[in-house]
């Protein structure tokens, strides 16, 4: 990998998204954020930190988000993409950490938080744990936090598997197609600027975690019917 960017998929984050974008341009200097459709100036708060800023007119979620941030740097010619939060959970400073896994073949790295689901609400953790959990099976493989925002995508990756939810789902599923594609990934053990982050999520428990669940069915039975296409007399 010769060019790589930072994405900052943004909503209402005009408080935390100039302080996330000052540091991570002092490890990777392109960043761009999506603002996905904020009212409280968190644009304009990304562009004076020297962000470069696509904004959404309405919201369209995490998903839609990270896809509009693939599109434009995949189409200026980056090799892979680092994604951070903007609400300041993620420590752009281990953002070497990532890059040293890719630097190692991996082509998926995600930044896991599981060492401090402890520091969790009770509620919180036992939710990431079953959902971890219910998704490496899908995925076919262990994977210790598959809800972190904390990522590297390859521009390999990313071609192969789309990008088709719009919203909070879209990380589970793409860790599902990459799996059972055969695509490596890593995790790396990270610090978080703070573990629990209720009070500064837009995740909706109930909502989303039937969207996710629903994405990661469809993923999990598209890689089946796939597989089974390679069979021998298979439909091809």
């Amino acid at each position: 990998m010769t060019r790589i960017a930072a994405a900052i998929p943004a909503f209402q984050a005009a408080a935390s998204v100039a302080d996330v974008v000052r540091r991570t341009r002092a490890v990777i200097e392109e960043v761009l954020v999506v603002d996905d459709g904020s009212t409280d100036g968190t644009g304009d708060a990304a562009r004076g930190a020297g962000a470069d800023v696509v904004a959404h007119a309405a919201n369209r979620g995490k998903g839609a988000a990270l896809v509009t941030a693939f599109r434009t740097l995949f189409g200026r010619g980056c090799d892979a993409v680092v994604t951070v939060d903007a609400d300041g959970q993620h420590l752009p400073e281990e953002i070497p950490r990532l890059l040293e896994a890719a630097r190692g073949g991996a082509d998926l790295v995600l930044g896991t938080r599981d060492h401090l689901f402890a520091e969790m609400v009770a509620a919180r953790r036992v939710a990431n744990r079953l959902s971890s959990w219910a998704i490496s099976w899908a995925a076919g493989q262990p994977i210790s936090d598959v809800q972190t925002g904390f990522r590297l995508y390859t521009r390999r990756l990313v071609e192969a598997t789309g990008f088709p939810e719009t919203r909070f789902d879209a990380e589970s599923a793409v860790v599902v197609r990459a799996s059972r594609r055969g695509f490596l990934i890593v995790t790396v053990p990270v610090r978080l600027g703070f573990a629990d982050g209720r009070t500064t999520s837009h995740y909706r428990p109930l909502v989303d975690s039937l969207r996710i669940a629903r994405g990661v069915m469809r993923a999990r039975l598209e890689a089946g019917a796939a597989a089974a296409a390679r069979e021998p007399g298979g439909v091809r």
